[in-house]
């Protein structure tokens, strides 16, 4: 079927002609008639709703240039031997079907179910999955997930305040074609990170106000107040005094076991670690065996991690 008409413009007799075949098609190929994914710039497929709405959003926003391989709507998804990163873009036709491709068997991989019965995480995941093939324009080479993560890491490493954050895209923004996709201020930018599974607990500290301490308002050892005072030396409430940002490690594992590459490396230690009595791999250290001696059920599942404390030249021990 051709596809060509997805990039001309919307108001043409040929993308009209194209939007009515593809309904058809996928009217044709959807489990429920009622309930398609809608491929449109906004939906990106993770909405479901009747041909009627969808119709609607294809001419007000546009289809979605990075989703060349119909697999939402009853497409194939072509095999390929490897799975790579889908992070990645192209200016070639070829290599964007490519790069669809294994985005597919990512997603397929981490994810068994891709239907109705889609849990929160799936769902999250499919509008990553969007973000990390729809270009940022048209014609670039860049994809609107990459230039978030650059521009973020950017901000990160250089201390830039969230304002300052949201002018900078608001200024490239600016600059780029009237198609693009970039984000435009600093809150949607963290929002669509937070779907790559990094997320975090802000815990309120001087104590961890956790547990038997959850609903105390002072600090029973040296009484300050868990809020913040105003002007008038009131309390705050609601605001905290000092907040620690707890980064939770088991949804990292995860996302570390999803993708396969990631995953073989994971196992490296058990399934390709060269055992010839030298010291090249934790692997062969005592600590590494004695641990498998104490634990072998752990010891020996091929998957298992070993985690290590770095304390960056701090001493955690109260010594004199």
């Amino acid at each position: 079927m051709d596809r060509s008409w997805i990039k001309v413009d919307r108001d043409s007799l040929e993308y009209e002609i194209g939007v009515e075949q593809f309904l058809i098609y996928a009217e044709e190929n959807c489990q429920d008639p009622k309930k398609i994914p809608c491929p449109c710039c906004r939906c990106a497929n993770f909405r479901k709703f009747s041909v009627k709405v969808i119709r609607g959003h294809l001419y007000e926003k546009g289809f979605s240039l990075g989703y060349v391989d119909w697999i939402w709507h009853g497409a194939k998804a072509t095999t390929r031997s490897s799975v790579g990163s889908t992070i990645s873009s192209s200016s070639s036709s070829s290599e964007e079907h490519v790069a669809a491709s294994e985005a597919a068997n990512v997603c397929e991989a981490g994810f068994n179910d891709l239907g109705d019965d889609c849990d929160k995480e799936s769902y999250e995941f499919k509008r990553v999955l969007a973000d990390a093939e729809q270009p940022l324009y048209e014609g670039s080479d860049c994809t609107k997930l990459d230039s978030i993560l650059k521009l973020h890491n950017w901000k990160v490493r250089f201390g830039i305040s969230d304002n300052a954050f949201s002018d900078l895209l608001s200024s490239i923004g600016s600059l780029l074609p009237s198609d693009h996709v970039l984000l435009t201020n600093a809150y949607m930018a963290k929002k669509t990170l937070s779907d790559l599974g990094l997320e975090y607990i802000k815990i309120h500290t001087c104590i961890l106000y956790r547990g038997i301490y959850a609903d105390v308002v002072e600090c029973p050892k040296y009484h300050i107040s868990r809020w913040k005072l105003g002007k008038d030396g009131k309390a705050r409430i609601n605001i905290p005094t000092k907040v620690m940002w707890y980064f939770s490690i088991i949804p990292r594992f995860k996302r570390m076991f999803k993708s396969a590459s990631t995953a073989k490396l994971m196992s490296w230690h058990a399934n390709q670690r060269t055992e010839d009595g030298q010291m090249r791999h934790p692997g062969d250290s005592p600590s590494w065996r004695n641990i498998d001696y104490r634990w072998p059920t752990s010891g020996s599942e091929p998957r298992n991690i070993r985690l290590a404390l770095a304390a960056n030249g701090i001493n955690p021990h109260l010594m004199a």
